[in-house]
């Protein structure tokens, strides 16, 4: 084992020296593998970004995978009265911390220009973190705003140019118009969906359920809340058929139950991003060949003025296998520290901050690493390159006869 170590060490260190020795005739051609091996891994690296991207916008809709919806009324349109005990009672058994109401309705809100009514979304605070919910000011919901006596409210980027764009730090506040005017804190902001041109706003579903029938907006009157959790994806469906079977148990048939998977990975099949990566894995893949031809070239080159010293070798016993071996390992030592180069420079395009920035279009939270599987990929494709590149100069190396060499 020993033996095969320093035999593999000394031709690694042999073919490095004559690399360097050699290293004018094969710069141009282990240029062009560094950039495909740079192209290939970068491709890599940005696809991980980019599905990140899709990820979290998904999230921040459908929420996180498995995410579950649930829809219950009676048979009439109404909502169960004893639903609020019915779901505390699931939550409890199976000991799902990440769940929450989602109520939809308007609120007339009054702008300097009038009243307008507002969408508004009550939520409990776990929803946040379910949907991945990001401020561009203040924070989410928290632990205090639960006992607020004015309620809190998250706005929207529009609600807040409306405004005036108050800064958080003096408490702005909203006036809810109704029967009997309330005044809610606003105590953060977040973007507004590329879609969307009107104000919107999210409340504690109990602060939205206390203030609803004083300041509700009459023509739009509260619909049947639904209920979310996020759950672990390899129980989910075991969950969906149990909450099922519970809630409907304790309805009666009366009642409508409808309860399903609603996170984007319930639905999505296959790399979103597969066809880029093979176009640029086609292109980057005809660069490394470009590189290999260039490289076997300049390798027969190379071997025609080294014949002499082949012979010499055979002659002091190298066997074919080791002379095979040493030329074959000079391509793939050449093309190894080319392939190094361009995995360490696409390292710095992919966590390039303006890179980054410009893939994630600010739908990113949480960057991935630079994936290990893209660096591991530029390596082999580089050491295969080398080793193809290196393949037909040592054949016609092995094929030298001694007496011939040495008469060279």
């Amino acid at each position: 084992m020993k033996r095969i170590a320093s035999n593999l060490a000394g031709s690694v260190i042999e073919a490095w020296q004559e690399v360097r020795i050699h290293k004018t005739r094969v710069m141009l051609s282990l240029i062009g593998v560094a950039v495909a091996v740079c192209a290939i891994t970068t491709v890599v690296g940005l696809g991980a970004v980019a599905q990140q991207a899709t990820v979290e916008s998904s999230e921040r809709s459908g929420g996180r995978a498995a995410s579950l919806s649930l829809f219950v009324s009676m048979n009439d349109g109404s909502t169960p009265p004893e639903m609020p005990e019915i779901w505390r009672t699931a939550l409890e058994r199976y000991q799902i911390d990440y769940a929450s109401r989602v109520v939809n309705t308007s609120q007339t809100v009054q702008f300097a220009d009038g009243a307008v009514p507002v969408r508004t979304v009550g939520v409990d605070q776990p929803y946040g973190t379910m949907h991945r919910m990001t401020l561009e000011e203040g924070v989410w919901f928290t632990d205090e705003d639960q006992a607020r006596l004015a309620p809190a409210v998250l706005v929207n980027s529009v609600f807040w140019d409306r405004l005036g764009r108050p800064d958080l730090r003096t408490h702005p506040t909203a006036t809810l118009v109704g029967e009997r005017t309330t005044t809610a804190v606003i105590t953060g902001v977040f973007p507004a969906l590329p879609y969307e041109t009107e104000p919107v706003m999210y409340m504690l579903a109990d602060a939205l359920t206390a203030i609803t029938p004083v300041v509700a907006d009459p023509n739009l009157q509260f619909g049947p809340p639904s209920y979310e959790l996020w759950v672990p994806v390899d129980v989910s469906e075991q969950l969906v058929t149990a909450l099922q079977r519970d809630v409907q148990g304790a309805l009666g048939s009366e009642a409508s139950v409808q309860l399903n998977r609603q996170d984007y990975a319930a639905y999505t099949v296959g790399d979103p991003y597969l066809s880029l990566k093979l176009t640029v894995g086609a292109i980057a893949g005809l660069v490394l060949l470009l590189g290999a031809l260039g490289l076997v070239n300049i390798a027969l080159v190379t071997l025609k003025q080294r014949i002499r010293e082949i012979g010499i070798r055979r002659s002091f016993g190298a066997t074919a296998a080791r002379v095979f071996f040493a030329v074959m390992m000079e391509s793939v030592v050449a093309t190894v520290v080319a392939g190094i180069v361009g995995v360490i420079a696409a390292v710095l395009i992919v966590k390039s901050p303006f890179v980054e920035d410009f893939i994630s279009q600010g739908q990113v939270t949480d960057f991935p690493p630079f994936p290990v599987e893209a660096a591991v990929l530029g390596l082999v494709c580089a050491t295969v390159v080398g080793a193809l590149a290196g393949l037909i100069p040592a054949l016609v190396a092995v094929r030298v006869k001694v007496i011939d060499a040495i008469r060279y």
